[in-house]
């Protein structure tokens, strides 16, 4: 490749299909040029699967190109059906433009410089274009340039049809507005580049036919392959939920633990997506062998903290494990809430363990306290029923298996 993001992209692991990749490549050489990634506003924080296209971005901009951060205010209004077995739950105005709000705030301010100048992050919002859209002009305008055939041999359409999982005339319509708005940021912004990950291809090459057959101008797409697990497990779920970008909704501790505690296998792949160490430096650290793998696995969860949440916060979290599991002592830097002594006087410990977000439920914590991972101040809880009572000391270290801990402070 000729043009410094697509070496950038192959090197890290980022393509898995081009629409054109040779004339893409081209097209990256005549000067700036903006490319956008589609965000959903489902909740009040993006999460690491989101990071991929985040880290796309990022990338772009180094380069000297424009990123464009679309924010689905009005994709988010239909659900996204890719690879779903459900439809997604309808959200309302005010819910959507709360969580665009806090996302805005909270999940790009890091890994991108927002600016009007030619290499300066943009935010948009669909709703901009979407809201007013004249249905029956709509259709006259553009549904002739929609192929069903070709909409129902996309493999996320064609999965849900396959499970017989019904999908709604609401749904299919999502890839139809993704497709306009790829033709709405050129005219608007002169965006010539869409990317995402494979699961978005459908999704990202009707936009690229849209503005061939409408308005007779050459997109292009980017995706990126999906990251799993070697078990076969999409990445960024924990027994938890989601990994989330945001601090409020996940500690920079909880991130960081995260990346520490991901499978030897990914390491490699890992380092070369989420961190912006040089090449040679990954491989220095992918060739290391049985315990030094830890090394880099500490050195993974530091870099991406540090992109995520900044350098002290990453430092701070990369402290905190150090005192916790290599020190033995309790750190004051891991996440905690406060209670009263008379609720410690009756408060069951599987309250707690939720509180603290060890246990996502009453039932998560009756298996492990059968698998005998649930602890307090390191000695094994028996009882599922178990009732912290008036406490000896004033702080209380809760651990649920080796490497997730938490402190309940008595005052």
């Amino acid at each position: 490749m000729k043009s410094d993001f697509l070496n950038i992209m192959q090197e890290r692991g980022f393509v898995h299909q081009c629409s054109d990749l040779e004339a893409l490549d081209a097209k990256l050489c005549e000067g700036p040029q903006s490319a956008y990634i589609g965000f959903d506003a489902t909740a009040k924080s993006l999460h690491i699967g989101n990071l991929t296209g985040i880290m796309m971005l990022y990338w772009f901009q180094q380069c000297g190109h424009k990123p464009i951060t679309l924010m689905g205010g009005g994709t988010s209004k239909i659900g996204d059906p890719s690879f779903k077995d459900e439809q997604r739950k309808l959200l309302d105005d005010d819910a959507i433009e709360e969580n665009i709000k806090h996302i805005e705030k909270t999940c790009f301010a890091q890994f991108l410089t927002y600016g009007d100048d030619k290499t300066g992050a943009l935010m948009v919002n669909n709703n901009d274009w979407l809201d007013g859209l004249p249905y029956l002009d709509f259709l006259r305008d553009y549904g002739r340039f929609f192929s069903v055939n070709r909409m129902l041999s996309f493999d996320s359409v064609k999965t849900r049809l396959e499970r017989e999982s019904p999908l709604s005339l609401l749904e299919f319509n999502y890839m139809v507005m993704q497709g306009y708005d790829f033709l709405e940021l050129h005219r608007r912004h002169g965006t010539v580049l869409q990317m995402g990950g494979s699961d978005q291809w459908g999704n990202i090459i009707n936009g690229v036919d849209l503005g061939h057959k409408s308005d007779r101008v050459q997109l292009y797409a980017l995706t990126a392959p999906l990251l799993t697990t070697p078990d076969g497990r999409k990445m960024g779920k924990t027994e938890n939920g989601a990994v989330w970008l945001n601090a409020d909704m996940l500690k920079p501790y909880d991130y960081w633990q995260y990346w520490r505690n991901v499978d030897d296998a990914m390491v490699g792949t890992l380092l070369r997506r989420f961190t912006i160490l040089p090449m040679d430096e990954i491989a220095r650290l992918e060739a290391l062998q049985g315990q030094e793998v830890n090394e880099a696995k500490k050195i993974l969860a530091f870099e991406a903290t540090k992109l995520c949440h900044g350098e002290e916060e990453a430092r701070k979290a990369q402290e905190t494990a150090e005192k916790t599991f290599e020190q033995g002592t309790v750190a004051d830097d891991l996440p905690s809430i406060e209670i009263s002594q008379d609720e410690a006087k009756t408060v069951l410990l599987v309250d707690l363990f939720i509180k603290t977000g060890l246990c996502e439920s009453k039932g998560a914590f009756r298996r492990l306290v059968k698998q005998n991972g649930a602890k307090i101040n390191d000695k094994p809880v028996n009882d599922p029923d178990f009732v912290l009572g008036m406490p000896h000391e004033d702080t209380h270290k809760l651990s649920a298996g080796k490497k997730r801990h938490a402190l309940v402070r008595v005052k």
